[in-house]
Order: structure tokens, then C-alpha cells, then sequence
């Protein structure tokens, strides 16, 4: 069967995300989409939260790391993996986890793309995210999507969304059974289309300056006084 997912999503979990779990799994549903997979920065405790809640979607759990050179997906994992460590070993981890790497927004300069630092990058995953919708052109959308055509990878999309208004925008069908393994065998084997429509400029505009001054507080303790 056909299922539309949403395999990219950040929760009040999250260090920059905005809305609750419940919050985003009923925007899920009244989308009708099959699955979500919530990945919070370099935490699964969002994931965890949200396996026990009473919902029809699918949710498959899982973190988005901040490795050395830039932002790793791992899907399928309920554990922590550590931040701070270079690609190729995170991606190592992941895989003894038995999660599925996916490489997102892999040339978005200011996105922590691991693509603009690693040549090889795309090589080394299950998949690309090939449609992000948090995007102000679509260049770096398309590399990603011409380079992993060209390297035979699977393609996701993903809405990368922040607040729960935004599940959905990017998006994934997938051939599997409604099953968090099925998903990721479909994902291994290339079982995916994605698509993908972008995040309102305003809102992703005024969500990066948010996440920028949050991490000045925390590298300037004096700003928050």
C-alpha cells in the first residue's frame, strides 16, 4: 500500500521547535497523512513521548544529530546518539542501531548541510532528502535531488516543520505496510517519491532569527540578563 509521510518534524522537544507532540500529531491527522517521524536535534525524547499516544498515524521515532561537519536524519531509533562526532562515525552508529540515515537539507549553506563539507556525503546514506520545505530558493533542493538521481539514492521529502501548522508541506510516498520496519525497508529499497511546498518566507524568516538568538544566549550567558 501507499503511504504519505511527513519524515522530518521538530517538537517543543526540540531546542527550536514550537509545538507540543499532541499538537502535531493532530495536525497529522487532519491532514490525513499515514505516518510522521519526529526528529528533534540531538534528543529522542519527543520521539519516545510521542509512540505513547493514542493516534492512527504512524509515528516513527527518531533524531536529527548535529555531527561535525553538519545535521544527520537517523529514523527508527529510540536512543540517543551522541552530538559533536564526525559524520562517518555517527552514520556507523546509526547503522549498528539499525536506523535508516538520511542526509537532510544536505546544500543549504545556512541549514548545517553536510554536503557542503563532505564531497562523499551523499554516498554514505540510506537516503537524501531531496525536498525540504524551509527553503528560500529551491537550489540547493534541486542539487540534492539531481545529485542522488545521479548516485541511485532514495529521495524523501520532508517539511523540516518547527510548529505544527507546517506538517505536511513536505511530504513522502512511500510503498510499504503501516509498520515503522516496513517504512524503513521501503526507504533502504528506494520505495519513495517526495514532494514538497514551501514554508511561508515570514514564518521561516522569522523562525531562523528566533533559533539564531537562542544559541547567542547560550554562548553569551550575559544576554540573558
Amino acid at each position: 500500500m501507499t503511504l504519505r509521510c511527513d519524515l522530518h518534524i521538530h517538537t517543543s522537544y526540540s531546542r527550536d521547535g514550537e509545538s507540543r507532540v499532541e499538537d502535531i500529531i493532530r495536525r497529522a491527522e487532519e491532514i490525513g497523512l499515514d505516518a510522521i517521524a519526529i526528529t528533534d536535534h540531538d534528543t529522542v525524547t519527543g520521539a519516545r513521548y510521542a509512540l505513547g499516544q493514542k493516534t492512527k498515524v504512524l509515528i516513527i521515532p527518531g533524531i536529527e544529530v548535529s555531527t561535525k561537519e553538519g545535521h544527520l536524519l537517523v529514523l527508527g531509533v529510540t536512543d540517543p546518539i551522541p552530538a559533536g562526532l564526525p559524520v562517518r562515525k555517527t552514520i556507523a552508529i546509526a547503522e549498528k542501531m539499525g536506523g535508516v540515515t538520511i542526509l537532510p537539507h544536505p546544500f543549504h549553506m545556512w541549514r548545517h548541510g553536510v554536503g557542503l563539507k563532505l564531497k562523499d556525503a551523499l554516498e554514505l546514506v540510506d537516503a537524501v532528502e531531496a525536498f525540504n520545505s524551509r527553503y528560500i530558493v529551491g537550489t540547493a533542493n534541486r542539487k540534492a535531488a539531481r545529485l542522488a538521481r545521479r548516485l541511485g539514492k532514495p529521495c524523501i521529502g520532508g517539511s523540516d516543520a518547527h510548529h505544527w501548522r507546517y506538517v505536511g508541506y513536505g511530504s513522502t510516498l512511500i510503498d510499504a505496510e503501516p509498520t515503522v520496519e516496513s517504512v524503513l525497508e521501503a526507504i533502504r529499497s528506494g520505495k519513495t517519491i517526495a514532494s514538497c511546498r514551501m514554508t511561508p518566507l515570514r514564518t521561516y524568516t522569522r523562525q531562523s532569527l528566533r533559533s539564531t538568538w537562542r544559541r547567542l544566549q547560550r554562548r553569551i550567558p550575559n544576554l540573558r540578563r
